[in-house]
């Protein structure tokens, strides 16, 4: 196994060269690390999710992605949230794009319309990164999804975890919290196989079978 020290080294290089602003994919700005792209299709293949919610659209690559993977699986529907309604978004059938906060109870109301009596929810939270507003969105979101399922925090590696410093508290910080407040999920460390992940014990997995 890699030292920490190196694998930590490697992912600031890899973060400070922000050439993960400059990812698509089928030509549309998708801002992830690969290898967590990788983990994604591999959840998906396994769980075969026909909901997946996304919060933090951005330009809509993300969803793309996954609605790209879903069409390979022959199921599954994306609704993806963001505060800001960005022209030029790819449109595909799996795709429904949501406009408001996260966090406002109108699209927490809708999401839980459209999770009920779902076979399998995966939710994906990468909106704004504070502590408080991710923790609140764990609070939300984490009832939706279902038993054996998947609650994946984006970007836990800000605030010196080990990139961007000045962060200040963010997604790890909520997710420590969370994890504190509950027994209904669990770090699924397997899930940071490749060493380099953005989401360090982000990949959250709900206790139960799916």
């Amino acid at each position: 196994m890699a030292e920490p020290s190196i694998t930590d080294a490697f992912h600031r290089l890899y973060y400070e060269t922000a050439v993960w602003k400059d990812t698509y994919w089928l030509g549309v700005r998708a801002q992830k690390c690969p290898l967590d792209l990788w983990i994604y299709q591999e959840i998906l293949y396994e769980q075969r999710p026909d909901l997946i919610l996304e919060t933090g659209t951005a330009h809509g690559g993300s969803a793309l992605y996954l609605a790209s993977v879903c069409d390979l699986l022959g199921r599954g529907e994306i609704v993806t949230v963001d505060i800001h309604p960005l022209e030029g978004r790819p449109e595909h059938d799996r795709i429904t794009y949501l406009t408001g906060s996260s966090t406002a109870m109108d699209i927490v109301s809708e999401l839980e319309g459209l999770a009920a009596g779902r076979e399998s929810v995966l939710v994906i939270l990468d909106s704004d990164h504070s502590r408080d507003h991710v923790l609140d969105e764990l609070r939300l979101y984490s009832r939706l999804v279902t038993p054996g399922g998947y609650l994946v925090v984006e970007d836990t590696n800000v605030n010196a975890h080990p990139v961007f410093p000045e962060h200040g508290p963010g997604p790890m910080e909520a997710v420590d919290a969370f994890l504190a407040e509950t027994d209904d999920f669990e770090v699924d460390a397997a899930r940071e196989k490749f060493f380099l992940t953005f989401n360090p014990r982000g990949f959250l997995r709900r206790s139960g079978q799916i």
